[in-house]
């Protein structure tokens, strides 16, 4: 069973501390897959990921997370380490900063990161060694030292040829010798009590030449050298006790054993380097923990594993509940279920390399579900779906290689190419038989009917009807410059106008209902459509029929979609605002990912490195700008954005992992007979909003206390409104029943409930 705890509960599962609560709103859904490191803890084990931990208590048999929502940041983890003498969880990360955990908070050291002098490719955190409340931080510069009592660093020593920067692996301390395997410089050593430690000059070379690894065992130095030989080196002679078959990664030792891990497989020497092991089962290894009782097992794609010492050929798989990945490239909504797809391509539409994974999908309250690759039809580098509008266990998605691929009920059924369909590959002169066709943005109109666009062909819209009826559509009128184009987002306004963003062209509008001259219009850059570059990435219709497009160089707006049933130009206009009293561009010069228009007619607009913005309904105000420095966002680089209509819970999709933002908006509602106030009854543990659902927009609430007390009044923007349990801000309401009074902003229509609250 997976549980979310806080920060203290984290490292020793007995309180609550108040970090986690500042952050109420946000919740996280990183991917556990991937294990980095393991440490040991005294009740258990704390397990590093990319970007987030986890932890397994032993005795208990919980898991918990930590990730960004709870004040670990976003970047690449490179290790993790548990001072039990310091109660403290250290995390080092690639770009070289430190977050150390303990029952204070999360207290960030930049020292490193900061560091101007050493390089910004140098600065990742390899490896950590303590001693005497002193931890020694191996680094791709060299090694620093951190004092863990009074948190703060001592030195850094530069052991590289003439004190240059040279990258460490790891190091050991045998009879007060400091010992460091380094990258390209071989294995130096230096005595502790050495004054000048800091002058490179005092560092002896222990061993030249190509190594992997260092342990102390068995009060012995244990050596692995490049050709994944185990050395031996008791102080006066050196000899080979063993070799391992596969390259070695990682090696460490307790009292009684030495741990070997490689790709494939795990040995456990004892002390005189008798040998079990532990082969691998179609997992890739990339570290291990051994601790009196069991072996725990970090692999690529499935967690951790966990076996006996006594029985190595049992096996416990240890994962949090999660996508198979961070790296969500789209995202899809339904009335049950978030949907996230892998298939990514590159900025200029390139899927290569192709990627052959499966579909992720959140169920809500019940966890993470995934359909593998294999039960896919071969279809490769998924980008887009969409459900059907009358049944939404009925999807469609796009391959962006393969064709469309149709799932039923969760199985794949179907996979439409240019075999089976008017689907089309692209063509290379230079290779005839080669075959790649590039779907994307499937979407329904009105009548049922299903769109998709197929890049790179003149031809590069596709219908498939109801009755599975195959129709082409030329958008070659549209385009200002010679084909190929590759097509990207796509929308469908009131009219039944399809509006499709392209990398060449700037926005192509679509209309078949007009006659064929007229029916293909494009919004470009200057005189014919003021985008500020051709190349468009997002589109969206908002609830004033206005069409927001989202370029890689900004933003516009086509002030109504009816114009293009009776204007033969369209021309948007860009949006300014005054910021500090000066007339500024919204968004300028933004490349911009995504739109998503919300209930309340709010935009939430997604960019590709400076995170998330939500604007007003005309874009003159902006409500929140969240990025990965005052939110809990992994990254500034979002893919995708998507949200839960009925919740108001907004899905964050960035390169690094996936985060989501309780707004306080859901769609509008047509009358108030399913109007919801949760949680109901408000425990006393209880921190979050109470929410008041199913409301018509911009109705009016009111709530009170049983005598007619007002305490808090708010109007609708979309289907919801939250409340914060306080009178006006001020205090925290009593103990007692709560009156909710709803009128339409007509008021013509009129709903009442209650609310218990417990202090």
């Amino acid at each position: 069973m997976i549980k979310k705890f806080s920060l203290l509960s984290f490292i020793t599962l007995t309180t609550f501390f108040g970090f986690s609560q500042e952050n109420k709103n946000w919740r996280g859904y990183f991917s556990y897959n991937q294990v980095k490191e393991i440490s040991e803890t005294p009740t258990g084990v704390v397990v590093a990921s990319e970007n987030a931990l986890f932890y397994k208590n032993t005795s208990s048999e919980n898991l918990s997370t930590f990730s960004t929502v709870d004040g670990l940041s976003g970047q690449e983890i490179t290790s993790v380490y548990y001072s039990s003498a310091t109660e403290k969880t250290i995390v080092g990360f690639k770009n070289g900063l430190l977050q150390i955990i303990d029952k204070n908070g999360v207290f960030n050291v930049v020292e490193i990161l900061n560091k101007t002098s050493i390089t910004s490719s140098s600065k990742s955190i390899n490896h950590f060694n303590e001693n005497q409340d002193r931890l020694y931080i191996s680094c791709d510069f060299g090694i620093s030292v951190f004092d863990l009592k009074q948190m703060k660093f001592l030195d850094s020593y530069f052991i590289g040829d003439a004190g240059t920067e040279t990258s460490v692996i790891q190091t050991v301390i045998l009879n007060d010798y400091l010992y460091a395997v380094t990258k390209t410089n071989g294995i130096k050593k230096v005595n502790l009590n050495n004054p000048a430690i800091v002058d490179y000059t005092q560092w002896e070379l222990y061993q030249s030449g190509l190594w992997l690894g260092i342990q102390v065992f068995n009060n012995q130095i244990v050596l692995v050298n490049s050709d994944n030989k185990l050395i031996l080196d008791n102080g006066t002679s050196q000899s080979i006790v063993a070799e391992e078959s596969s390259p070695i990664l990682k090696i460490k030792s307790t009292t009684n054993h030495l741990l070997v891990v490689t790709f494939n497989g795990i040995s456990i020497y004892n002390k005189d380097f008798t040998k079990q092991s532990k082969s691998s089962t179609g997992d890739v290894y990339t570290c291990a923990h051994l601790t009196e009782t069991d072996l725990y097992v970090g692999t690529q794609t499935n967690g951790i594993i966990q076996t006996s010492l006594n029985d190595l050929s049992s096996q416990t798989k240890i994962l949090p509940d999660g996508p198979v990945k961070n790296t969500i490239f789209s995202l899809y909504s339904t009335s049950s279920k978030l949907w996230a797809l892998y298939g990514d391509h590159t900025a200029d539409y390139n899927p290569y390399p192709l990627d052959e994974l499966g579909i992720s999908s959140l169920v809500y309250r019940n966890g993470w579900d995934y359909i593998p690759y294999e039960n896919l039809f071969g279809a490769k580098s998924l980008a887009r779906m969409v459900a059907h509008p009358s049944d939404e266990n009925k999807l469609y998605v796009a391959s962006y290689f393969s064709g469309l691929l149709e799932i039923n009920n969760g199985v794949a059924t179907q996979l439409y190419d240019h075999t089976n369909s008017e689907l089309e590959s692209l063509f290379l002169k230079e290779d005839p038989s080669y075959v790649d066709v590039r779907i994307n943005a499937p979407v329904f109109d009105a009548q049922g009917n299903l769109w998709v666009n197929n890049s790179y062909l003149e031809e590069g819209l596709k219908m498939m009807t109801p009755k599975g009826e195959w129709k082409s559509y030329s958008l070659k009128l549209s385009l200002d410059t010679s084909l190929p184009n590759s097509y990207g987002r796509m929308t469908i306004d009131k009219n039944g106008t399809k509006w499709l963003v392209t990398n060449k062209s700037g926005v192509v509008g679509f209309n078949e209902k007009l006659s064929e001259s007229i029916r293909t219009k494009g919004i470009t850059q200057g005189s014919k459509g003021n985008l500020p570059i051709f190349d468009a990435r997002a589109v969206a219709v908002d609830q004033n029929n206005q069409l927001w497009i989202g370029t890689t160089k900004g933003l516009r707006v086509l002030p109504n979609v009816d114009s293009f049933m009776t204007q033969s130009s369209l021309n948007t206009n860009n949006i300014v605002i005054l910021d500090d009293g000066l007339a500024q561009e919204l968004l300028y010069e933004q490349f911009i990912t995504d739109i998503y228009v919300d209930g309340a007619n709010r935009k939430w607009i997604a960019t590709a490195d400076s995170g998330l913005f939500c604007v007003s309904f005309n874009g003159q105000k902006t409500l929140y700008h969240f990025t990965n420095s005052n939110s809990p966002l992994p990254s500034n680089s979002i893919n995708d954005i998507e949200m839960n209509k009925d919740t108001g819970e907004l899905f964050i999709a960035t390169d690094k992992g996936m985060v989501s933002f309780m707004t306080n908006t859901t769609a509008s509602k047509s009358n108030l007979d399913n109007v919801l106030v949760y949680p109901n009854p408000v425990r006393p543990n209880y921190q979050g909003m109470i929410h008041v659902s199913g409301l018509i927009d911009q109705c009016n609430v009111k709530i009170t206390d049983i005598t007619g007390n007002l305490v808090h009044q708010a109007t609708a923007e979309g289907g919801t409104i939250q409340w914060d349990g306080t009178a006006f801000g001020q205090y925290k309401v009593a103990s007692g029943v709560y009156l909710v009074f709803i009128v339409t902003e007509d008021g013509n229509s009129t709903q009442a409930k209650k609310i218990m609250i417990v202090r």
